[in-house]
C-alpha cells in the first residue's frame, strides 16, 4: 500500500472583519463622549489657596517675666539713664546721630559743638563747604562719608521738609544716612514717640538675656518689641545700653559686679570675681567721666561727672 507525505496544513487566515454600521444610537453615543470634557487625573491634587502668612506666636510667658523684671532692675540701677548725644534740637540730634556711627559718642559729643556753631541750621549747614565740614569732622573718622551724608541730609530738610526734621519714621530714613536706628533715636528723644535702638551694644546684650536668638536689627527690634508695652521702648533702650557700656562690655563683662546677675543665663561669661569686676567698670561706675559734655541735671545729681572736651578724651564705647 502506497503511503503517501502528508502535506503542511494551509494557515487559516483570519477573516477581515467587516465594518458595521454606525446606527443612529451609536453616532449619539460618539457624539456625546467627543462633548464631554475629559475629567482631571484622579492622582491630580486639587489646587488650595494660598494662606496669609501666620503671626508669629507670642512670646513665652516666663520670658516676658524675665525681661520686664531685668528691666525694672535696670530702671533702678540707671534712673538717669538718657541718650548719651549732646543735643539742643530734633536737628542737633540727626546729625549727632549720623556722626556716632563707627565712633564713641564721646567723641561726637566733642566734636559737635564746633560744627553747629557754624552750621546752626539745616540751611547752613546744606551750603557749606565738603572741605570745611570735613575738616571738623576730621576726628570723628570716616569723615568724608560722613561730611557727604550731614550735608546731604541738610539739603533733604531744607528743600523738602521746609527746614525742619520730620517725626514720622517714614519720612526720616529717607534722608541721607538715617536708617531705622537713627530714626527711632530721633523719634524717642526729641518727639516722645517710642522706639527701640537696636545698636551693638543692645544686641549683645538681648541675646545674652536670651530674649531672642535673631541677628538682623529689625528682626530683633520685633522680637524684644513683643516682650515690653510700647510706652517702655525708648527707656527700655537707655536701660539696656547703659549696663552695655558700663557693665556688660563685649570682651570682658563685669560678671562679679552686676546687679542683675541672679538673672542672667550668660552669668561666668566674664569676671565672676567682685574686687577684679570692679576694675572693669566704666564712667560714673568707676569713677570716670560720662559720654556728654552737657549731661542732664538728673545724671550730675546721680554723681555723673560730664565729660571733658576735645583734645582729652576718656572712656570709650
Amino acid at each position: 500500500m502506497k503511503v503517501t507525505a502528508a502535506t503542511p496544513a494551509k494557515k487559516a487566515t483570519p477573516a477581515k472583519a467587516t465594518p458595521k454600521k454606525a446606527t443612529a444610537t451609536t453616532r449619539k453615543s460618539a457624539a456625546a463622549k467627543k462633548a464631554t470634557p475629559a475629567k482631571p487625573a484622579q492622582s491630580a491634587k486639587k489646587a488650595t489657596p494660598t494662606k496669609p502668612p501666620q503671626k508669629a506666636p507670642a512670646p513665652d510667658t516666663a520670658l516676658v517675666r524675665r525681661a520686664r523684671r531685668i528691666n525694672r532692675e535696670l530702671a533702678e540701677v540707671y534712673p538717669y539713664a538718657h541718650p548719651e548725644l549732646d543735643f539742643e534740637s530734633p536737628f542737633q540730634l540727626v546729625v549727632a546721630t549720623v556722626l556716632s556711627a563707627q565712633t564713641t559718642d564721646l567723641r561726637v559729643n566733642q566734636t559737635t559743638p564746633a560744627l553747629f556753631a557754624k552750621y546752626p541750621t539745616p540751611e547752613d549747614l546744606a551750603a557749606a563747604n565738603p572741605e570745611e565740614v570735613e575738616e571738623i569732622l576730621r576726628p570723628t573718622g570716616f569723615f568724608r562719608a560722613k561730611t557727604k551724608s550731614v550735608i546731604g541730609l541738610s539739603k533733604a530738610l531744607r528743600d523738602d521738609f521746609g527746614g525742619e526734621v520730620p517725626g514720622r519714621l517714614e519720612d526720616l530714613v529717607k534722608l541721607p544716612g538715617v536708617g531705622r536706628k537713627t530714626a527711632f533715636v530721633v523719634l524717642g528723644n526729641a518727639f516722645g514717640r517710642p522706639g527701640i535702638t537696636v545698636d551693638t551694644h543692645f544686641q549683645r546684650l538681648v541675646r545674652r538675656w536670651q530674649w531672642t536668638a535673631e541677628t538682623e536689627p529689625d528682626k530683633i527690634e520685633a522680637a524684644v518689641g513683643a516682650l515690653f508695652p510700647k510706652s517702655d521702648w525708648t527707656m527700655l533702650s537707655h536701660h539696656v545700653i547703659f549696663h552695655g557700656r558700663r557693665i556688660c562690655h563685649a570682651r570682658k563683662p563685669a560678671c562679679g559686679a552686676c546687679p542683675i546677675a541672679p538673672l542672667c543665663p550668660a552669668y561666668g561669661e566674664g569676671e565672676t570675681d567682685p574686687e577684679k569686676a570692679k576694675k572693669l567698670l566704666k564712667y560714673e561706675k568707676g569713677g570716670f567721666p560720662g559720654q556728654r559734655l552737657n549731661p542732664p541735671q538728673s545724671y550730675l545729681d546721680a554723681g555723673g561727672i560730664p565729660a571733658p572736651p576735645l583734645g582729652t578724651p576718656q572712656g570709650a564705647g
